[in-house]
């Protein structure tokens, strides 16, 4: 399993503009919002979090189709069912080096975006937080519209057509713990540990769909 971690996020690396891509669609959505709402930096320090949510989880669905795409190419799809390992791990693995090299970027850039919307300190800290316990769920519930659309030659769109419903909650609690942070009389404890919670619900459920998906692809 460290092999195969170690062998998508080289990968990843060689495939070039993965990360880079998510990242600068991430800066492009949290750019443009200015211009649409104007240069009114109270309304854009309340609408940040929202905002900066908003872009991380458009951007997570950028490379989602690609998840099992190369190894459908290639044909080392079949060896992977055919292997000892239980297929489900071999999909959170997979789920895992691929959230390290297109989601944690997004992660990392977000304080600076929030800087660029203004949110101080407070809210820049629990949008970054919200963020790395949130977007794995996002590679967790993608992987499995991924291994749906493998065999499509244009199942790009679709997985994002299946994936971005069932993210709406993590949208919802992920931006709820955010303003909770902000607000003094709302708790932040709460909306966050739901957050979590629905993160090691898609980290189980999502590879189990996903590897169902492919075994019943390969038939």
């Amino acid at each position: 399993m460290i092999a195969l971690l170690a062998r998508d996020l080289k990968l990843s690396v060689r495939a070039g503009g993965g990360a880079l891509i998510g990242v600068l669609f991430f800066m492009t959505v949290v750019a443009v919002i200015p211009f649409g709402v104007g240069p009114d930096l109270n309304l854009l320090s309340r609408i940040g979090p929202a905002i900066l949510w908003i872009g991380a989880l458009l951007a997570s669905l950028l490379g989602l189709d690609r998840l099992f795409q190369a190894e459908r190419e290639d044909g080392s799809l079949d060896l992977l069912l055919m292997q000892e390992t239980p297929l489900v791990l071999t999909v959170f693995v997979k789920c895992v080096a691929h959230w390290v090299a297109t989601g944690l970027p997004l992660v990392i850039a977000s304080p600076l975006l929030g800087l660029f919307m203004n949110m101080d300190e407070v809210a820049i800290g629990a949008t970054t937080l919200t963020l790395l316990a949130g977007t794995p769920a996002i590679t967790f519930i993608g992987a499995a519209g991924a291994a749906i659309a493998v065999a499509l030659p244009r199942g790009g769109l679709l997985v994002s057509i299946l994936v971005l419903p069932l993210a709406i909650p993590v949208l919802i609690f992920g931006v709820s713990a955010v303003y909770a942070a902000i607000q003094d009389p709302a708790p932040f404890l709460p909306p966050f540990l739901i957050l979590i919670a629905i993160n090691l619900f898609f980290a189980v459920l999502g590879p189990v769909a996903a590897a169902a998906a492919l075994r019943l692809s390969s038939d």
